[in-house]
């Protein structure tokens, strides 16, 4: 009774594993402050979260918004919370089917996954970190080693969905979705100017405050009526602001001169601009209480939404003025506007001026004055108007995106299995060199096992051929196959092999596990290590059981795939290459067994219990050519190919069993082999017979004498 409802409760399980705590109870962790959650609301629906009356944030479901089809062709279910600009502040994944995530993962690697876009704003453009190539514009998160399909489309759920809600609620101007590229200066543009000229055609900006402007912006506030101007002062200079873009020659040169012009731009690294700050007054925009290693805190640089503040590393010392007609500044710096920051020089931007006074022994109040500056148009060469990311989340196939992020990975995978099929085409040409032929398949299952295996995690499962059978009685769609190229690609491939060669093109080749096992036999007879191989009426028999385990995953996968998955850990694949071995010590003990056996028997695990390889060799029964060459001597009465095959798929008859062959091409190196392959022994004997009576006629001398006893103990000996 107890085994008959395991699978039930082992979903049970694992259920509410992944499914965590009611989603309700997270509004408060992810809003410190709120009192309030609304009920849902709005197209598409979410709810918003109150501090008294304010609202301060939103809360909703990815399922309601953005439900992208993952591995398992169901979409991953998460609770994300937006604050009011449009950054998100919290992230819980509520409900999945992705049987990988089930068994071998543990939810802490998808809680630590989703906890990397916090902080992240519906206005950048994130990609899962599986390219060796990152593209410019793009913030990159880790992925999770193993479910990297899965990762991918929770992390386009949760952009994709944030960014609807924000526009759906009224959190941002469509408009400001824009994914923008940055302006780029013109170098070619310079024309000599006066500090007046300057100023007339904005390449300086200003911003003059008095004192008495200052003490009225103070009004309201808790330091209204101190520090203020005494009477007939408040026409004083509080501060006479100035700032400019240097990168710009007619700016920068004019400005600084020549010779301090080019070390400035000498300093910059790429995308990084140069902004001299001026000022004259009673006010400094440094401050005096700035420290070395500190942060200018009386002036920062705004565009947009995005704040930048100077530390003391962006600061150089500025020259005297050299335009003619500048006034003499008490202050001046270069500050660094760095990279990272995503500055667009032709786009307008201001200087925040913060002023401060006292109302307490620790408390103060703050004012900040904007300088605002418009950069000249003619300095700057301007990118193509740029489409609302949006559009480009919806109208693009996030799969395009995956492929065009693992360029790489793909092109190897294509030119390993390009020269797969010359060496498949021209197999006869290889086992005639059979020295050759051994060296390209070790340094070919190398391959295997380090690109196929552990670096592009491309180990195909049982697990996939139930998930595909599955889909076909579902919602098919191609997209979700899609989604991990080198597995569509791999798959391709061995449906295509299955039909020419049959499934040994991928169990002898392309196998990551089997890849590991035959290297390591390699290893142990080359050591002399003594050798196990069942008796053939034992080892015939031993091949159905691969075929039972089989039938028994997909029988339990019509009924729940995630239960399957489970069963599936029969195949140590998720341990041994996926995981890299980094898991509970049960599944690493029972995938070391196996490979351990490999060292005196070859493969055990592939023949007898792998049931990805029997799922294989179904289909591959309708195979169009058989490319193994045999001779009508084989097996009656010759035997060395059935007695040297190490995965025994010869019959004692000579018959070679394409169900349970690997393609190692063994067998066909001893066809070619004239010198152990006995049909062809005799008739090297009778060739180098012939040659020898010709040699002797031509030299008129005797004909060799070759008695049938020697000739027939020179055979046996061979």
């Amino acid at each position: 009774m107890f085994l008959k409802w395991l699978p039930t409760w082992l979903c049970l399980v694992l259920l509410l594993m992944a499914t965590g705590a009611p989603a309700g109870a997270d509004w408060e962790r992810f809003f410190a402050e709120a009192d309030r959650l609304g009920e849902p609301a709005g197209d598409p629906p979410a709810r918003a979260v109150y501090r008294g009356e304010e609202q301060i944030g939103l809360l909703f479901e990815t399922n309601d918004v953005a439900p992208i089809p993952a591995y398992s062709g169901e979409p991953v279910n998460m609770l994300v919370a937006l604050d009011m600009t449009g950054m998100i502040v919290g992230v819980r994944v509520l409900e999945h089917s992705e049987p990988i995530m089930l068994v071998g993962i543990p939810e802490q690697r998808l809680v630590d996954f989703a906890n990397q876009y916090l902080t992240r704003t519906i206005k950048d453009r994130v990609r899962v970190g599986i390219s060796p190539r990152q593209r410019e514009g793009y913030q990159y998160v880790d992925a999770v080693s193993g479910a990297t399909v899965t990762v991918v489309v929770m992390g386009e759920g949760i952009m994709r969905s944030a960014r609807r809600i924000a526009l759906a609620h009224g959190l941002v101007d469509p408009a400001a979705l824009a994914v923008r590229e940055p302006a780029s200066v013109r170098e070619d543009v310079f024309e000599p100017a006066t500090w007046n000229e300057l100023l007339e055609a904005g390449a300086v900006g200003r911003l003059d405050l008095t004192r008495g402007e200052v003490d009225e912006a103070f009004i309201g506030t808790e330091a209204e009526g101190r520090e203020t101007a005494p009477p007939g002062a408040e026409d004083e200079t509080f501060i006479d602001f100035h700032a400019a873009y240097l990168n710009a020659p007619t700016a920068g040169r004019n400005l600084l001169g020549d010779a301090h012009y080019e070390r400035v731009m000498d300093r910059l690294e790429l995308d990084e601009h140069a902004i001299l700050l001026m000022a004259s007054g009673r006010y400094s925009f440094k401050g005096s209480g700035f420290v070395r290693g500190g942060i200018f805190d009386r002036i920062q640089l705004m565009q947009g939404d995005r704040a930048i503040q100077f530390r003391d590393t962006d600061l150089i010392r500025a020259p005297s003025i050299a335009a003619e007609g500048a006034p003499h500044f008490i202050e001046r710096d270069i500050f660094v506007v760095r990279a990272e920051h995503g500055f667009d020089p032709g786009r307008p931007w201001e200087v925040e001026l913060l002023v401060r006074r006292q109302v307490g022994a620790l408390d103060s109040a703050f004012v900040n004055f904007p300088l605002m500056y418009t950069p000249p148009e003619a300095w700057f060469t301007y990118p193509d108007p740029p489409e609302p990311a949006i559009a480009v989340d919806e109208d693009r196939p996030l799969w395009v995106t995956v492929w065009e992020d693992r360029v790489i990975h793909i092109v190897v995978l294509g030119i390993g299995l390009t020269l797969l099929v010359f060496i498949l085409m021209f197999q006869d040409v290889l086992a005639r060199r059979p020295k050759l032929l051994l060296r390209i398949r070790h340094v070919f299952l190398i391959y295997t096992v380090v690109f196929i295996g552990w670096y592009a995690l491309a180990q195909l499962s049982v697990v996939n051929i139930f998930t595909f059978t599955n889909s076909l009685g579902r919602d098919f769609k191609w997209d979700t196959f899609l989604m991990d190229p080198m597995m569509f690609i791999l798959w391709t491939f061995v449906a295509a092999t299955l039909l020419l060669w049959g499934r040994g093109v991928y169990c002898g080749w392309l196998c990551p596990f089997g890849a590991m096992q035959e290297l390591i036999n390699e290893v142990s007879r080359k050591l002399k290590v003594p050798q196990f191989e069942f008796p053939w009426a034992v080892h015939e028999r031993l091949w159905a059981i691969k075929y039972m385990i089989l039938l028994v995953l997909f029988a339990i996968s019509l009924h729940s795939l995630s239960t399957a998955e489970v069963y599936a850990e029969v195949e140590p694949f998720k341990t041994a290459v996926t995981l890299r071995f980094q898991r509970e010590w049960g599944f690493v003990l029972y995938a070391g067994i196996l490979l351990a056996i490999s060292v005196v028997n070859r493969k055990f695990f592939c023949r007898y219990m792998c049931p990805l390889g029997a799922g294989l060799a179904i289909p591959a029964r309708i195979r169009l050519f058989d490319w193994l060459k045999r001779h009508k001597e084989c097996g009656t009465p010759c035997q060395i190919c059935a007695n040297e095959c190490e995965v025994q798929a010869v019959h004692p008859d000579g018959r070679i069993n394409a169900n349970e062959c690997h393609y190692c091409l063994d067998c066909q190196v001893t066809y070619w082999n004239d010198r152990k392959c006995p049909p062809l022994i005799a008739r090297r004997k009778r060739r180098e017979k012939a040659a020898s009576i010709s040699a002797g006629r031509a030299k008129g001398g005797e004909y060799p004498v070759i008695r049938i006893e020697e000739q027939a103990a020179s055979t046996a000996k061979n």
